[in-house]
C-alpha cells in the first residue's frame, strides 16, 4: 500500500514539474510582444527570402540580380525587398509585413531612402506591398494595387508564385523609371533587340552606293586611266563603308550592365522608413 502511494506521489510530482516548464515556456514567448519595429522573421539573407519553398532557384538568383542592379545604379540606392512566408498566423499581413520591411531595415540610412517590400503569405492567399515614404511618389498606393492586380494575381491562382513576382517586381521597376507612370501589358518594358527601324533602309542605300562604286571602277578600268590601282584597292573601300555604315545603330538601356547576382549583397541600408504606404489583396 505504501509503494502504491509513493508512486502515486511520484507521477504527481512528475506532473506538476511538467507544468511549470510548459508556464514557464508560455511566459517566456509572451516576455517579447509583437511590434511593428522588430522583425518577426529571421535575418535576411538576400533581396529575396523565400521561407515558404515557392520560387525556384533561376527565377530567385534573376530576381537578386534585376534588384541589385536597381540599387546599384539609382542615384538614391532604391532597395525593393521580397518576403514569402507560409502564414502570418493570427497577425493581419499589413501589420505583419510593416514589421519586417522595418525591421529589416530595408532602405538607405540617408535623408532619401526609397524602399519597398513585396510581401506574400502563400496559406494566406494574401499579399501586400509595403512603400516608405520616400518612394510613394515613384510608387503610389493605388498604382501598386493595380500592378499587384495586373500581374501578381493572374500567375498566383496558376500557382506560378515565382513568375507572379518576378513580372511584379519587373512592373515596379519600370514604373520607378518611368516616375510614377506604370506600364501596360500590352506596353513591353524594352525592346527585345537593339536593331532600329531604320536599319534596313540604312542597308539597302549602302547596297546601292557599293553597286555604283562598282560599276564605275568597272568603266574606269576599261578606259585605262589608271584603274588597274583603283580595282586593287576595292576590297579596302567596300570594307571601310561596310563598318562605317554598321555603325552608331546601338543603345544602352536604363542603369548599364545588369549586375551580378545576390553573393555580394552586403545587407541592406540600414532605412526602414515606412509609414504604412502601399497596397495589398488576396487571390
Amino acid at each position: 500500500m505504501k509503494k502504491k502511494t509513493a508512486s502515486a506521489r511520484f507521477a504527481y510530482f512528475l506532473s506538476v514539474v511538467f507544468l511549470a516548464f510548459l508556464a514557464v515556456g508560455t511566459f517566456g514567448q509572451e516576455a517579447t510582444p509583437f511590434s511593428q519595429d522588430s522583425s518577426p522573421l529571421p535575418p535576411p539573407t538576400g533581396f529575396v527570402n523565400d521561407f515558404a519553398g515557392v520560387i525556384d532557384s533561376a527565377t530567385k538568383a534573376q530576381l537578386e540580380s534585376k534588384l541589385k542592379n536597381l540599387r546599384d545604379t539609382s542615384d538614391t540606392h532604391i532597395e525593393i525587398a521580397v518576403a514569402v512566408v507560409k502564414t502570418t498566423g493570427e497577425r493581419p499581413i499589413f501589420e505583419y509585413s510593416l514589421a519586417v520591411a522595418r525591421g529589416w531595415k530595408i532602405g538607405s540610412k540617408a535623408d532619401d531612402n526609397p524602399s519597398a517590400l513585396l510581401f506574400v503569405a502563400i496559406d494566406d492567399r494574401k499579399y501586400f506591398t509595403q512603400v516608405s515614404k520616400d518612394l510613394e511618389d515613384e510608387l503610389p498606393d493605388g498604382v501598386v494595387g493595380s500592378l499587384q492586380r495586373q500581374y501578381l494575381v493572374p500567375e498566383f491562382r496558376k500557382g506560378n508564385y515565382g513568375k507572379g513576382i518576378s513580372d511584379t517586381i519587373d512592373a515596379y521597376i519600370e514604373t520607378i523609371r518611368n516616375k510614377g507612370v506604370p506600364v501596360t501589358a500590352a506596353t513591353p518594358s524594352r525592346p527585345v533587340s537593339g536593331t532600329s527601324g531604320g536599319g534596313v533602309a540604312g542597308g539597302g542605300g549602302l547596297c546601292c552606293i557599293i553597286i555604283v562604286v562598282l560599276l564605275l571602277l568597272i568603266i574606269f578600268s576599261r578606259r585605262g586611266g589608271g584603274g588597274g590601282g583603283v580595282a586593287s584597292a576595292l576590297p579596302w573601300i567596300i570594307s571601310g563603308m561596310l563598318n562605317s555604315g554598321g555603325s552608331g545603330g546601338s543603345s544602352s538601356s536604363w542603369g548599364g550592365s545588369s549586375g551580378g547576382g545576390g553573393s555580394d549583397w552586403g545587407g541592406f541600408g540600414g532605412g526602414g522608413d515606412f509609414g504604412g504606404g502601399g497596397s495589398g489583396g488576396s487571390w
